[in-house]
């Protein structure tokens, strides 16, 4: 009973000590959350519109631990665009040139969607799913910010239930408008393909701007020969439909010709015997020489390759019109062709065209940035907290070409300036493009390299073999994983022992 009495005596002791401690322990969880909070408040948003090739390594190498990272593209890969001409013709599968945007997981934020304006007094962007109903809509053309299959004002496309992309299907969840806030923002959405308002292009024209493209030139060149194997057409009519013309003489239009070539001289010719003498390709350009910006020996070297292989290079020539089956050339008249692949440089985006606050380049229409790379406001004065790179932007100290090199290094300087800022230590100084040489496809082969113009380094100019051998290295090692660089390795050595696949599904 004694022990009893004195346990009971000590009971409110014991429940004491627990209650302070409880309280102890509370206060010590309630100083980690609010320490978790703030941490996390005072975590900068950064936000990046497209994932081509400025807005996909921005997202690679910022420091996504001190930076609250969003990505806004209509997109959900980074295609590498120096191999949509493999791709086009089966040399490649489609996915050894794609990556995910959503590797990174829960360190980045990533939203399908297109950016249809931006707020940049409230800082904030005003978005629209790229999601909703996308398998009832045939899209003439896209972007790496408009839609994801070229390079078109979306705004401007029609669908087969005649809505933009704009009006997506309100039966769809997650078909509404959105808006999301920065801190810091880079633009980097790229630009559209050029059509010159040539009546007809953007209705009968393909495009090789995304992997989207690549795959509907792909499937009409197989099209075309199915079409033309049938019994009810003349030779004449298998001929115009076997023609296949490249409007465009830059490194984009020579390599798919290149590689068009090399489709037909092996597995069209085993598949289709009789149809492959037939089958034509033709290359217009208004320049006086395809490959303006290589050295003149090497473009000379590229004409008689090409002669060499049947393709035909017309410069000096102007289309003024495109129809479902054919063109109009200024110096020829109606030209026939089964298929045209459009290819004549690059446009603003019309996002960036309808920014009125920032300060727009008056040749290229992009948004002028100085020698940071910050964008600049109509009375002058630097915007500290949105950059642009890439094709929608124009340094106004130094006029760049608009190629994935140059945006690029552009995006490693804006990652490595970014995680200098937030980590209160000295960014690195103007930016400087260094110029690493130029290279292009030309079939059988046979590439081009050109490092003329290279800032450092050795200058070679080299064409053939070795060269070719050099392009493959370039882009094997420029692969941005492991199990791409794995793909491009079996899909070469596969189609160079059994060819390619010419199925059409």
């Amino acid at each position: 009973m004694a022990f009893n009495s004195t346990a009971r005596a000590r009971l409110p002791n014991l429940s004491g000590s627990v209650a302070s401690s409880s309280a102890s322990l509370a206060k010590v969880a309630l100083s980690r959350r609010a320490f978790s909070v703030s941490a996390i408040r005072d975590k900068q948003k950064l936000v990046i519109l497209g994932s081509g090739w400025a807005g996909y390594e921005v997202m690679r190498k910022v420091d996504k631990k001190r930076y609250d990272v969003s990505i806004i593209s209509p997109n959900s890969y980074f295609a590498f665009t120096p191999l949509l001409a493999s791709t086009a013709v089966g040399t490649l599968e489609f996915r050894c040139a794609l990556e995910p945007v959503r590797r990174y997981g829960e360190r980045v934020v990533s939203y399908q969607a297109w950016c249809d304006s931006i707020d940049f007094k409230n800082k904030t962007l005003h978005c629209m799913p790229a999601t909703s109903g996308v398998h009832l809509r045939e899209t003439v053309q896209g972007a790496d910010q408009g839609v994801g299959a070229g390079d078109q004002e979306k705004k401007a496309l029609m669908t087969r239930s005649g809505k933009t992309p704009t009006e997506p299907p309100r039966s769809y969840p997650g078909t509404k408008s959105f808006q999301v806030s920065y801190d810091k923002l880079v633009i980097a959405v790229g630009a559209y393909s050029q059509t010159f308002n040539t009546p007809g292009v953007k209705e009968y024209a393909h495009f090789l701007k995304d992997v989207k493209d690549a795959r509907k030139i792909r499937s009409r060149i197989l099209e075309c020969f199915e079409q033309a194997s049938q019994p009810t057409l003349t030779d004449t009519e298998r001929k115009n439909l076997l023609h296949f013309v490249i409007v465009g003489g830059g490194p984009t239009g020579v390599e798919f010709a290149a590689e068009l070539h090399d489709l037909l001289a092996s597995d069209i010719r085993r598949h289709f015997p009789v149809l492959s003498p037939m089958a034509k390709i033709t290359v217009y350009d208004v320049a006086p020489k395809i490959l303006a910006s290589f050295d003149g020996e090497l473009v000379d070297y590229a004409v008689a390759q090409f002669k060499r292989q049947g393709v035909e290079i017309r410069n000096n020539r102007h289309v003024t019109a495109v129809h479902e089956t054919s063109m109009e050339i200024k110096e020829e008249g109606t030209v026939n062709f089964g298929m045209l692949v459009w290819s004549t440089g690059l446009c603003s985006n019309p996002l960036i065209t309808s920014v009125k606050e920032l300060k727009h380049d008056p040749k290229t229409k992009g948004l002028e940035v100085d020698d940071q790379l910050r964008t600049v406001w109509e009375d002058g004065t630097t915007n500290r907290d949105v950059y642009c790179i890439g094709d929608a932007s124009s340094v106004v100290s130094e006029r760049l070409p608009a190629t994935a090199q140059v945006a690029n290094q552009q995006a490693k300087y804006i990652a490595k300036r970014l995680n200098a800022i937030v980590a209160n230590r000295t960014p690195p100084e103007s930016f400087e493009f260094n110029n690493a040489g130029i290279m292009t496809y030309i079939g059988n082969w046979n590439a081009l390299l050109d490092r003329s113009g290279a800032k450092s380094g050795p200058k070679p100019k080299e064409a053939g073999r070795l060269a070719w051998l050099l392009w493959r290295s370039a882009y094997w090692s420029q692969a941005l994983s492991w199990r791409n660089k794995f793909s491009l390795a079996f899909y070469w050595f596969l189609n160079w022992g059994f060819g390619r696949d010419v199925t059409r599904f």
